[in-house]
């Protein structure tokens, strides 16, 4: 029997106590409050609770569930301190860890994969996974030629199991989105689902892994390891030694921070430019601050593709959110597919919303703090829960062409709040984002872009 379908009846109980215990603490809220106790102290309370089981069991869970906690650890910065706090440390561990697989499970999958001979093609191989991740899990090893080398093994069974798991998490989409304010949890759920149906190919990887590393060789700033072999659920690529960004986030200086999250930065608007594909899981266990100084990057299971139309697109729209008028703004969002043709919004209520997240852009440098990121979460509730006819949150939408990008820049803000890093980072898109830095038409645009990438 498969290692994960074996386990699927207890991963299954894991999640589905999660509603039933918010049930259970909400009652319990409601029966302090009856004795006095003020209604915000009990809701939060009972929003602590919460968050401290959910994070407890998706910690403890391979596949869907994992990945799910490794994507909301990353928007913990937009939580109350008095909430983000306490849970910060686990959700590192989150972001790092997860339960090994046995050694046997892991040589039959390597001779699936790479032949009954697998042993010869390595001068030496750890049986103790170096890291575990939400499919699969990285050994480390000599290749033949005697290079240091990752091997990445998947699950057995992760895809049966990814499809189980995230028919369970979407039925916590209520549970999740009161922790996380502003952020619609279904669609992100639903975008994870397909993106992880592509992070189970490691053929496709391989290929995505290959391209950044091919555009990025010799880089000054970045190192991509190459890839060594592949070969069914298998991936080999050389070994990436450095300090996890996770440990600059936890206690790094200042002037690491500021470094680590320019180049996390770079990266990301770079890689559209460089070879028309962006990183779309920038969480902190991706990434590596080698000893020079260059940021390591691993993990291309989830690289999407953003064509030089949509690069030009998104540096429009930030040079409109920028510098344009409302009425611009409106005009650029429903031309875009932000909102429908036939929607009525206040200009001036769009134009709040879209000159805060652009913000950073607005000027020469930027710090982004947690402060900062509960305020925008905040501001995101307000336009959530506003009632009236006329809400700006019912007439807008994520076109299916954005949401990737938008996924990968959005937990990237996440990051850098948990860095707190200040940088210069309107250069960086005036440098990489076609149609920001001139306004011109498209194919100006483009040209411009090429020339400064």
């Amino acid at each position: 029997m498969s290692e994960i379908p074996r386990r699927a009846v207890t991963r299954s109980a894991k999640l589905a106590t999660l509603p039933l215990g918010f049930a259970g603490r909400t009652a319990l809220g409601l029966g302090k409050r009856t004795f006095g106790r003020p209604a915000e102290t009990v809701a939060l309370e009972v929003q602590r609770r919460t968050a401290d089981q959910l994070f407890r069991v998706l910690g403890e869970l391979k596949g869907g569930a994992m990945k799910v906690g490794q994507l909301l650890s990353i928007f913990e910065a937009g939580l109350p301190e008095e909430m983000a706090g306490p849970f910060r440390a686990s959700l590192t561990r989150l972001q790092e860890a997860a339960p090994p697989m046995p050694a046997a499970t892991t040589h039959r999958v390597m001779a699936e994969g790479l032949g009954e001979d697998w042993h010869e093609l390595f001068a030496e191989f750890d049986d103790a996974p170096a890291a575990a991740a939400s499919i699969g899990q990285v050994h480390r090893g000599v290749w033949h030629d005697g290079r240091a080398v990752a091997v990445k093994v998947q699950y057995p069974g992760a895809g049966k199991a990814l499809m189980s798991d995230f028919n369970q998490i979407s039925r916590l989409s209520r549970l999740i989105t009161p922790l996380f304010p502003g952020i619609e949890v279904k669609p992100v759920v639903a975008d994870l689902k397909r993106r992880l149906e592509k992070e189970l190919d490691y053929d496709d990887e391989a290929r995505a892994q290959a391209a950044f590393h091919h555009a990025y060789a010799d880089d000054p700033d970045f190192v991509v390891p190459a890839v060594v072999a592949q070969s069914g659920n298998v991936l080999v690529t050389e070994w990436l030694d450095g300090t996890p960004l996770s440990k600059i986030i936890a206690g790094g200086a200042q002037d690491q921070r500021d470094r680590a999250g320019l180049l996390l930065f770079r990266f990301l608007l770079s890689g559209p430019a460089r070879c028309e594909l962006i990183h779309i899981d920038p969480h902190p266990g991706n990434f590596r601050v080698l000893d020079d100084g260059r940021l390591g990057v691993m993990d291309f299971g989830g690289a999407a593709r953003v064509p030089a139309e949509l690069q030009w697109s998104i540096g429009r729209l930030l040079r409109i959110g920028t510098l344009g008028t409302p009425e611009e703004m409106v005009e650029a969002a429903r031309d875009e597919g932000f909102l429908a043709p036939e929607a009525q919004v206040d200009p001036e209520q769009l134009a709040a919303l879209v000159s805060a997240h652009a913000f950073p852009f607005a000027q020469e440098r930027f710090r982004y703090t947690r402060e900062w990121m509960r305020q925008e979460t905040a501001r995101g509730m307000g336009i959530a829960t506003d009632l009236r006819p006329d809400a700006l949150a019912r007439h807008l939408r994520m076109p299916p062409q954005y949401m990737a990008v938008s996924r990968a820049l959005s937990s990237c803000g996440g990051v850098l709040c948990q860095l707190e890093a200040e940088g210069a980072f309107r250069a960086e898109a005036e440098r990489w984002l076609p149609g920001f830095a001139t306004g011109d038409d498209l194919d100006d645009g483009l040209t411009g872009g090429e020339a400064t990438a």
